[in-house]
């Protein structure tokens, strides 16, 4: 075989492992997620954001006070590794805050938002 016959059957072999694969994912029915309920992700809460050119932030300091986009009262955002999931509200639970989820997005909402 030659290089190009060579890449060919590499390409073609893949794409017969990943049709077996797909098919068996769409004949098992239930999705298994045991395996994945253990991974760790980053789940952020974002008040509002702001744009300041390099001469204001290097003007900062104690005290300062940077206005962001977004009104007092509207909801936060919150992210899971970067993708939004949700909205929610700032609550004070034994001294420290948490979020009150408010709105879901529905998860084919967000798998829609990846592509």
């Amino acid at each position: 075989m030659n290089q190009s016959t060579e890449a060919l059957a590499d390409d073609v072999g893949e794409r017969v492992q990943f049709d077996a694969l797909r098919g068996a994912a769409a004949g098992a029915g239930e999705v298994n997620l045991d395996m994945i309920l253990d991974v760790p992700v980053t789940l952020a809460m974002e008040v509002g954001r702001t744009r300041i050119s390099i001469r204001n932030l290097l003007q900062l300091n104690q005290g300062s006070v940077v206005e962001l986009d977004r009104a007092a009262g509207e909801p936060l955002d919150v992210f899971v590794n970067g993708t939004l999931v949700a909205h929610g509200e700032v609550v004070v639970i034994n001294e420290k805050f948490g979020i009150r989820l408010t709105d879901v997005i529905s998860p084919a909402e967000r798998v829609r938002k990846l592509r």
